[in-house]
């Protein structure tokens, strides 16, 4: 799996949209605050917002006292579904998603490595959320804790 900075940027600007309203349509943080809190670019953070808010993880609201917060409780996005809005799928081959990769003769079982590979970072992303990531503890799907900084 190959994370991107624009799939970096997209988790790190909506955990701090989490950590500002976790239970959605409450606080309100503008672009210019979520790129500075976290450091990344503006104008590609804004691409980013658009695609989070399209695909219905963000709502947005105009104005001088606009801004983003969470279209849902952190409690039920996962990390997957943000990875997915910015990137596509979870893991690639050659640049395509794994379930088209195809192979032949003795690389034939390859494609069964790269579904299982496939499998296993979704279950680790899609089993956790981002109320999991602002918590104390940070849990795996299998309940095994993560390290805390």
């Amino acid at each position: 799996m190959y994370v991107s900075a624009r799939s970096d940027y997209a988790l790190r600007a909506m955990l701090a949209v989490a950590a500002t309203d976790p239970v959605g349509g409450g606080g309100l943080v503008k672009a210019a605050t979520l790129a500075g809190r976290q450091d990344i670019p503006l104008s590609f953070l804004q691409g980013i917002l658009v695609d989070l808010r399209r695909a219905g993880l963000l709502l947005s609201h105009r104005g001088t006292e606009g801004g983003y917060t969470l279209a849902r409780p952190a409690t039920e996005i996962s990390v997957g579904d943000v990875l997915r809005a910015v990137g596509g799928s979870l893991t690639t081959v050659r640049g395509l998603p794994a379930e088209r990769a195809g192979y032949q003769g003795a690389a034939s079982g390859l494609r069964d490595v790269w579904l299982a590979v496939h499998g296993a970072v979704a279950l680790v992303v899609d089993g956790t959320t981002l109320a999991d990531l602002l918590g104390a503890e940070h849990p795996t799907p299998g309940g095994e804790q993560l390290p805390t900084r």
